[in-house]
């Protein structure tokens, strides 16, 4: 006869709410660095990232 034991390990609250704030700082920090890459880089650079985009997505675009 095979007896199964079940365990359930379950993290403290204070480690979940670390994971949230350092997962929200780190979406941050990316969301910014896509809009400073943006803002400032030429705009022939974004142009084509967007027309090779839309290309991959195979949306016309003229």
């Amino acid at each position: 006869m095979t007896t199964t034991t079940q365990s359930s390990s379950f993290a403290p609250v204070a480690t979940r709410a670390n994971e949230r704030l350092m997962a929200a700082a780190l979406a941050a920090f990316l969301g910014l660095g896509l809009v400073f890459m943006a803002g400032f880089s030429p705009a022939i650079a974004l142009h084509n990232a967007a027309h090779d985009f839309r290309h991959a997505q195979n949306f016309p675009c003229h």
